[in-house]
């Protein structure tokens, strides 16, 4: 039979990444703590991150990956707990990684490696961990200690029960991948306190086509080419993949973050390249060269085919092209601009941009400025990391910044 009424030092609600760290920290520190999870399963995300390898971190962490309505806000929390912080948690259960590149940490077995020890941290300390329960009616009470309450139900079990608490983390994440049941719940919580909420949307997400682009793109599905990318004043050099709803690879979900409705995205299809110069020195010694062929060469062969399909006829070779239409050719795969139609959306993105806005809570206990005891960190807060590990990062850091103080 459950007890009617439970008391905890500390409820976490969300046993993602964050939720755990905190938990485990907090309970570290003497506090009893208690997690909640509507989810059948603690971690999912995890699980799944990194193509189910988990890139749990990055060694080149820093305050100008993430994007915020106040860049600040992230310094605190993650100099306090760094990267090597978390890499040394990681080394003291023997978990093996490796960099795969640009700095990203990915473990060489599987991603539930990392949630292991995320729960072997939280049983150690005593930490109550209960999934499949959803909780309402969160109310804060005047002048108890034990300040929040709240109603929770076992959805398997049928049992219902009521949580009062002396401090409330919230870390319930943003609304990305809805299918591993990733929810608002965060940000109708935040609203209900009368906090501000910056609306939430699809970030480290693909793009859709719709105009002549997306035949292109269709047509070289799986082809990908390493580019360099630019929307709003932010680059990124990586691989951009055509697929046969658009454009993804990790050069495109990395802009996507920056990019706005009716923004148009510049892609570099051969970086660090003179083409016109190139074009034109291959002219005057490969003059029977098809023109087909050799783009080919820089590109493959699927590429070439397609992109020059319409502009030049198929048996054209260089000694054919005249100075304006080699610079037409150079500009076309320099600066290829392309109008999204949109993004996957929340489906297949990594994560949510926006959210709590981060100048309701403290920067160095994640507390929210005015209610006492009611703390936010991870993804539901207003801080989106860049491609690479960095929101995993920011979800150690700011979990042990709110631990300390919980």
């Amino acid at each position: 039979m459950t007890e009617m009424l439970q008391k905890f030092d500390v409820t976490v609600i969300g046993a993602g990444a964050a939720g755990l760290m905190c938990a485990a920290q907090a309970a570290a520190r003497g506090r009893r703590v208690l997690v909640l999870d509507h989810a059948n399963k603690a971690g999912k995300k995890i699980l799944m991150s990194g193509g189910g390898r988990c890139n749990f971190t990055n060694y080149y962490v820093a305050p100008d990956k993430y994007l915020s309505h106040n860049p600040h806000f992230c310094k605190s929390a993650l100099n306090r707990y760094t990267q090597w912080d978390f890499i040394g948690l990681v080394d003291s259960h023997g978990i093996a990684y490796h960099e795969k590149k640009d700095g990203q940490l990915f473990c060489d077995n599987k991603a539930s490696d990392i949630l292991n020890m995320l729960l072997a941290e939280c049983e150690q300390q005593g930490v109550e961990i209960r999934l499949d329960t959803a909780v309402s009616g969160i109310r804060s009470l005047d002048g108890d200690l034990y300040r929040y309450l709240f109603d929770a139900v076992n959805t398997r079990a049928g049992e219902q029960y009521q949580v009062q608490c002396e401090s409330l983390v919230i870390a319930t994440g943003g609304p990305s991948i809805p299918t591993l049941g990733a929810t608002g719940f965060g940000y109708d919580i935040a609203r209900q306190f009368g906090l501000k909420v910056y609306a939430p949307r699809a970030g480290l997400v693909p793009f859709t086509l719709t105009d002549h682009n997306k035949t292109l793109s269709a047509a070289l599905s799986g082809t990908s080419l390493p580019v360099e990318v630019e929307c709003n004043q932010q680059f990124f050099a990586d691989d951009l993949l055509f697929t046969h709803r658009g454009l993804s690879g990790p050069a495109v979900l990395q802009i996507s973050s920056y990019w706005k409705d009716g923004d148009s995205v510049t892609f570099d299809l051969l970086p660090g390249k003179d083409l016109a110069a190139e074009l034109r020195q291959q002219q005057h010694s490969r003059p029977k060269v098809r023109l087909k062929n050799w783009l080919a060469e820089l590109t493959t062969q699927k590429f070439a085919e397609h992109w020059l399909d319409g502009k030049f006829r198929e048996e054209t070779i260089l000694a054919d092209l005249s100075g304006a239409d080699m610079d037409a050719l150079a500009n076309g795969l320099h600066q290829w601009r392309v109008k999204p139609a949109g993004t996957e959306g929340y489906r297949t993105a990594e994560v949510a941009l926006g959210g709590v806005d981060t100048d309701e809570v403290s920067s160095k206990t994640m507390e929210c400025k005015t209610q006492p005891g009611l703390f936010f960190i991870g993804e539901v807060l207003d801080v989106t990391g860049h491609l690479g590990g960095f929101n995993f990062q920011w979800a150690w850091s700011s979990a042990v910044a709110a631990a300390e103080y919980v």
